[in-house]
């Protein structure tokens, strides 16, 4: 039974055309998958579906058999510890040093405060900001921010990652670098989704990949069928 499951997701907003239009699709766990398009295809739409910032109009979005729509009140922030999320524009809190920053889903989830800070060392020194944890967010480039915003996303270990364009304004070489440790998060047990409209990165990545064309899913391409 797969991780996660679209059936037939249909999302519209007012005024506008259909951002997602009858989606279906399924992740097994232990799967990274890209989901590419245009900007507008609906990339952004489906990761809102998955961390409840949106909800569908028609049909069904599914994690670990369990039907999102039925995840209301506070279950929402129960939920949303299963989940990390990369944003795309990072979200971190100005005034709160890095390690608090990271530490956040921790305390959120009443983990033993013991448990906190090693915790939030070793996802730090594994995005390459090891000696950070006391700067705060200002004082770090774009590409920190965005890794500090990974590292807040999977200290949790969470059993889906979604990101939103997590490359984005990272050089070649860290981008590479940060793609390894998604790489690396299934086998600690964390499915990752990556939305991005980097086709070069995809292709030398060669994972399955997902295409959206003006709402609808056009192709699911195998890894295999990915030309390096």
């Amino acid at each position: 039974m797969p991780l996660l499951r679209f059936d037939a997701v249909h999302k519209q907003y007012p005024g506008g055309r259909a951002a997602l239009q009858d989606v279906s699709f399924g992740v097994e766990a232990g799967e990274v998958l890209f989901v590419t398009g245009h900007s507008g295809a609906g990339k952004s739409t489906l990761l809102k579906l998955l961390h409840l910032a949106e909800r569908p109009d028609r049909g069904a979005v599914l994690l670990e058999d369990r039907n999102l729509a039925a995840v209301r009140g506070r279950d929402i922030a129960r939920y949303r510890r299963r989940v990390g999320v990369v944003f795309q524009d990072h979200r971190l809190l100005p005034h709160w040093n890095v390690a608090d920053n990271v530490a956040l889903p921790l305390r959120i989830a009443s983990a033993p405060e013991a448990e906190v800070l090693p915790r939030v060392r070793e996802v730090l020194g594994r995005v390459g900001l090891g000696d950070r944890l006391a700067a705060l967010p200002p004082q770090l480039s774009t590409g920190e921010q965005q890794r500090v915003g990974i590292a807040r996303a999977i200290v949790g270990s969470p059993v889906l990652l979604v990101a939103d364009e997590p490359t984005g304004n990272l050089d070649p070489q860290l981008a590479a670098e940060i793609m390894g440790l998604f790489l690396e998060l299934p086998e600690r047990g964390t499915t990752v989704l990556i939305a991005s409209h980097d086709l070069a990165l995809i292709k030398r990545t060669r994972q399955r990949t997902l295409v959206l064309h003006e709402g609808r899913l056009v192709d699911d391409i195998a890894a295999q069928d990915l030309a390096a």
